[in-house]
């Protein structure tokens, strides 16, 4: 995933109730239990063999290679208390929206006159819950990091820039050359 992908779930993490489990073994445990009892599912979703993940189960192998070990938190965490990120996703697109911090260049499409030249800029802006929404509905609808940005942007624009449709009617805001992004609702 992109940087905006990452940042939400990043976000998403953030909201969770109880630490993710620790220890390899406690995660080989908690991904068989969400496999249904299924050593081998679990084998082809780390890419190990079905007998490693057994052994892990077992308490025979321990610590895992640095590449496993990433792969098995990512895939732990991807699973961790799902109900928690839903109730906190639907809270942030009901009624608490998103808090976006960003350092990115922004360059303009604006009326004759004005400067157009992209600046880097420090930005933290709250954007209300119809656009979290549009980023939550994107990411589970598989959009691509583009398109993810596209809504950032333009919530951007009609909340940071235009201020809520009070000033620069024409302005178009160009979000590029993203050096990070936190989300957090």
């Amino acid at each position: 995933m992109g940087i905006m992908g990452d940042s939400l779930d990043k976000a998403a993490a953030n909201t969770f109730t109880r630490p993710v489990p620790k220890s390899a073994t406690a995660q080989m445990k908690f991904l068989v239990k969400q496999e249904k009892g299924s050593t081998r599912a679990v084998a082809q979703l780390l890419g190990v063999s079905q007998r490693t993940v057994e052994r892990y189960l077992k308490g025979q192998l321990k610590q895992p290679r640095p590449e496993l070990a990433a792969r098995l938190f990512g895939e732990v965490r991807k699973r961790w208390q799902p109900k928690v990120r839903a109730r906190a996703r639907q809270r942030a697109a009901a009624t608490g929206g998103i808090v976006i911090e960003t350092r990115a260049r922004f360059g303009y499409t604006a009326a004759p006159g004005t400067s157009d030249d992209g600046r880097l800029r420090l930005i933290t802006q709250f954007l209300p819950p119809a656009y979290a929404a549009r980023l939550f509905e994107a990411q589970s609808s598989g959009a691509t990091e583009q398109q993810l940005q596209s809504i950032a942007a333009e919530g951007l624009q009609e909340i940071y820039f235009k201020d809520r449709g009070r000033r620069a009617h024409d302005l178009m805001v160009e979000f590029t050359d993203i050096d990070y992004v936190e989300l957090d609702y």
